[in-house]
């Protein structure tokens, strides 16, 4: 039985394909694969599953960053070699991440981008540190992705641990700037690897900034129905829901909360699923309004950026930061396969551990990776308003003011 992703091409026609690619290597002569072999990159997304919308939404950055790498030349030091998606679906499960991180390792790719779950990141990884396979992580913010010594691993953008100190210091910011309408919180949280780790940072930071924590809310992933969750919140009354899920869970949470008349003075969500999403925006835009986030944001002042979003637009697909990541891990790889002047797999991984990569399109200065983690990378603060997704923090980088707290 075959299988065909998103690619659309089966499983038996890639691996086809991959043993003629093979064989025609193997039988060039030597001065034309000096000229440009392709270079196999593995593309690792949940594209079915749970995790899926997000998934896709990396695919497509993901893809856009290989055609303008491609477009302008491939990879110079290896004569023009054009990069090559081995695209695979982690199925939205570490499980499923692990499985494919073997075949694409089996049909030579020379390193990893994606991942977008921690748990897929943290399998994921693991799993390529067996075949020395570099692994930019895009998405996955649990900081243990980067705390045990896997020298394969990077990430590109900031753990929970750097957006929750981020989130929290612009919390009080903005408060205080309002007068300090909010003392009370409830934190909602998906009861995975990422959520359960933002609520206990959250617990531990929150009361530090005078804030009282009158609950915490855990719900599973997926969740059919948040009606328990929207009573839970209405019996507490607090001032300020942090939500840290998905993307399917917040909008389920946000139109009940709707529906139920249940106004908090702000929505202060970290690192969710749909906060900082244009399609949330647009499918419901009253449960969206004036909903701030914490979390990845592109660079709107970057025209690199400015035109991948218009192309993106265009297509009739929604322009999320799982788009914007994936780009810039593409190009991140692409740029060290480039200063290696080699497909070997070690030696990406040291070109990528002294990368000072700064051709991103993202809001962060150049790459650094300590311990595998990009001290370059920093969150940003959104807030949905007026059907659109407005910068608020840094000062620097703000298109647009609080608005806290939010008309009763």
């Amino acid at each position: 039985m075959s299988k065909t992703g998103k690619t659309g091409l089966s499983r038996r026609r890639v691996l086809k394909a991959g043993a003629a690619v093979v064989a025609g290597t193997v039988a060039m002569p030597a001065y034309l694969r000096a000229q440009g072999a392709a270079v196999k990159i593995g593309i690792l997304q949940p594209v079915t599953g749970a995790l899926a919308f997000d998934g896709a939404q990396g695919q497509i950055g993901a893809a856009a960053a290989i055609k303008a790498i491609n477009d302008k030349g491939g990879i110079k030091s290896l004569g023009g070699a054009k990069l090559e998606m081995v695209f695979g679906d982690a199925r939205s499960t570490p499980e499923g991440g692990t499985a494919e991180v073997e075949r694409m390792a089996a049909e030579g790719v020379v390193a990893i981008v994606g991942g977008f779950a921690s748990p897929i990141c943290l399998a994921a990884t693991q799993a390529a540190s067996r075949y020395d396979l570099g692994y930019i992580v895009d998405v996955g913010v649990s900081d243990q992705i980067v705390s045990r010594g896997l020298t394969n691993t990077f990430r590109f953008a900031p753990g929970f641990g750097i957006v929750t100190k981020s989130a929290l210091d612009n919390l009080v910011t903005i408060n205080d700037a309002a007068g300090k309408p909010a003392k009370t919180v409830v934190l909602v949280h998906e009861d995975g690897l990422f959520g359960s780790g933002l609520a206990k940072l959250m617990q531990a930071e929150l009361p530090k900034r005078g804030f009282e924590i009158l609950d915490t809310i855990a719900h599973p992933t997926p969740a059919r129905d948040m009606s328990n969750v929207a009573l839970q919140i209405r019996s507490k009354n607090p001032d300020l829901i942090i939500p840290s899920s998905y993307y399917g869970e917040f909008v389920l949470l946000a139109r009940t909360m709707q529906q139920q008349k249940i106004k908090p003075k702000g929505v202060f969500c970290v690192l969710n699923g749909a906060a900082s999403n244009y399609r949330f925006v647009k499918e419901f835009p009253e449960a969206a309004q004036n909903v701030m986030d914490c979390n990845h944001w592109y660079d709107p002042r970057n025209a690199v950026a400015q035109a991948l979003k218009k192309e993106v637009d265009a297509s009739g697909k929604f322009f999320t930061y799982n788009v914007a990541l994936n780009y810039s891990g593409v190009l991140l790889l692409a740029d060290a396969i480039e200063r290696a002047a080699s497909a070997d797999r070690k030696a990406i991984v040291a070109a990528l551990a002294s990368s000072t990569f700064a051709g991103h399109i993202m809001p962060y200065g150049p790459t650094q990776f300590i311990g595998g983690q990009n001290t370059g990378a920093a969150p940003v603060n959104t807030q949905v308003q007026d059907n659109d997704i407005k910068v608020i923090f840094p000062a620097s980088f703000a298109d647009a003011k609080p608005v806290f707290p939010v008309p009763a």
